[in-house]
């Protein structure tokens, strides 16, 4: 195994061009563990902790730039005002090494159907900044995973940012797991409100091959709050709307049986999650959190 080590960004693409088999390692908190076991055996790997600038990001009035190897403590410590879903989500990752060391950015190279990240990143609204040696494009979250642990990368390409829309309304994230903490998602779920568009996303993640979005749910609720007024109104929904939203979410579920839960669990604990989660974020909405940000 040969290990390449670039001193910035245009020497990474070129040492990816040359080797397009390499593995990017940063935070390494999935790479080594799968080297580790003997799971992978890479011909080389590409370290970027050198790079300076992926471990930046830059705030503007309508995203966040954040780099690919930024940590999720910082995100936590930093950028829980702008990106309240995601700061969440990093709270349930590995333990405090873990989160002083894993990025976005090597969660969304791994591809994994139960990266933290990734529900939150779907409810956010996020791109994914792909770059080679013959530019660089925007990825669509959504558009991302294309298969379990694989991504729309071309093999000459890395991560070099993720877009993120701040928050305009509240957000919220859920995981079950077999324990508190330093635990594999059995199965998750992230909730976001967006006033400014009167629009609803959301994001599973361990419940079907890749992370996905609820569609049906979204439509469903951003109409009935539409419908009935709820956006300006803010007044309490009925329990037939957030028991159908679940329903919704449940149902938009393609789980598995395997060692840490089974699928009727699965399916089960996402419509659960869903109707807390909007639970949680349409009492802050009423209390004024993104009331606001429809007229912004």
């Amino acid at each position: 195994m040969d290990f390449l080590r670039p001193a910035g960004w245009e020497e990474a693409l070129a040492a990816k061009a040359e080797h397009p088999t390499a593995v990017p390692i940063a935070g390494g908190t999935d790479v080594m563990v799968e080297i580790n076991f003997d799971h992978r055996r890479p011909e080389y790997l590409l370290d970027l902790t050198r790079v300076a600038e992926l471990a930046e990001w830059e705030v503007t009035d309508r995203t966040v730039r954040l780099g690919a190897g930024v940590p999720y403590a910082r995100i936590i410590e930093e950028l829980r005002a702008e990106l309240p879903g995601l700061a969440l989500a990093a709270r349930t990752v590995g333990s405090p090494q873990i989160r002083n060391r894993g990025t976005v950015g090597g969660n969304l190279g791994a591809a994994s159907p139960a990266g933290d990240a990734h529900p939150a990143l779907l409810a956010a609204g996020a791109e994914v900044e792909a770059a080679s040696v013959r530019g660089t494009r925007l990825i669509p979250v959504e558009e991302f995973f294309t298969g379990v642990k694989r991504h729309a990368l071309a093999p000459d390409e890395l991560i070099r940012a993720v877009h993120i829309r701040k928050a305009d309304g509240p957000q919220q994230f859920s995981k079950v797991g077999t324990r508190n903490a330093m635990v594999i998602a059995v199965c998750a779920f992230a909730v976001a409100l967006h006033p400014r568009t009167r629009t609803v996303r959301t994001g599973i993640g361990s419940a079907a091959p890749t992370p996905v979005r609820a569609r049906e749910a979204e439509e469903f609720l951003g109409g009935a709050l539409e419908e009935g007024g709820f956006w300006d109104s803010g007044a309490p929904l009925a329990p037939s709307v957030a028991r159908r939203f679940a329903e919704l979410c449940a149902g938009a579920c393609r789980p598995i049986d395997d060692v840490r839960g089974t699928a009727a669990y699965r399916r089960h604990a996402v419509g659960v999650m869903a109707r807390r989660t909007l639970g949680w974020t349409w009492e802050a909405y009423r209390e004024g959190d993104g009331r606001t940000a429809q007229c912004a």
